[in-house]
């Protein structure tokens, strides 16, 4: 079930314009976002996995892992992977015009990709995207993050989608039992936990719904992103509400 959607209002347009004020104002630039699409049980993964590792402590990036089920016949089934995740890649497959979808694949900023054991190629795309022109639109949390708003800005053809991302910040390592990668330890950092749809967004000020984390020690980022071109217009980044055990 999505969460519901509230209708712009008067009384929504006042309370995002005194959100934005109230927050702090936005001296740098948002980071670009790297999407990882890997696979526990996928042996090329392991070198990509690492790369996102090095990327989390890296200034003006976002790296998230994206953790995939389609290879989970193989013989090991991924410990974070959902098959939403495989979904959201899948859409990206048919948005980038790709046969099929494969890992371990980076997409960044959304609208970029390339094979995730080339680390280099990743960095191009990262400084490609960090220099591109961008206006977008205000977006502040509110009440204690039960909501997010959105305010107005330039729509892009086919309009746009805000999503929520939940992820675990800390490194996780898992012991791979069987498969391709039996008897390896496969590193992951910014595993994602939760993706979910918000609502769409066309230019005007919004104030979506924020359903409440599972787990507290999870860190959530809310972007929005253009239907047609994956393009990650805008994004705004949580704090865990307090900090969570690293699993191991």
């Amino acid at each position: 079930m999505r969460p519901a959607v509230f209708p712009t209002s008067l009384f929504a347009a006042l309370a995002l314009v005194a959100a934005v004020a109230a927050s702090p104002p936005a001296m740098a630039k948002a980071p670009v976002v790297v999407e990882l699409y890997t696979a526990q049980g996928c042996s090329a993964c392991i070198k990509a996995n690492e790369a996102v590792d090095a990327l989390a402590d890296r200034s003006g990036v976002l790296p998230l892992t994206f953790s995939v089920d389609y290879w989970d016949y193989l013989g090991w089934k991924d410990t974070f992977a959902a098959p939403e995740f495989s979904e959201r890649q899948r859409a990206y497959a048919k948005k980038l015009a790709l046969r099929d979808v494969y890992t371990p694949q980076v997409i960044v900023d959304g609208r970029f990709q390339t094979a995730g054991g080339h680390p280099e190629r990743v960095d191009k795309l990262i400084k490609d995207a960090a220099k591109a022109a961008a206006d977008p639109p205000d977006m502040a949390f509110t009440r204690a993050g039960a909501r997010i708003a959105v305010g107005s800005g330039p729509s892009p053809k086919g309009g746009a989608e805000v999503w929520l991302i939940r992820y675990d910040p800390h490194e996780q390592q898992v012991e791979v039992k069987r498969g391709e990668n039996r008897g390896k330890t496969v590193v992951h950092r910014n595993v994602v936990r939760q993706l979910v749809k918000l609502g769409p967004w066309a230019g005007r000020p919004r104030t979506y719904a924020v359903p409440e984390a599972d787990d507290d020690g999870l860190a959530a980022v809310v972007v929005v992103q253009a239907v047609k071109t994956g393009r990650i217009l805008a994004l705004k980044q949580a704090k865990p509400a307090k900090p969570a055990k690293p699993a191991t």
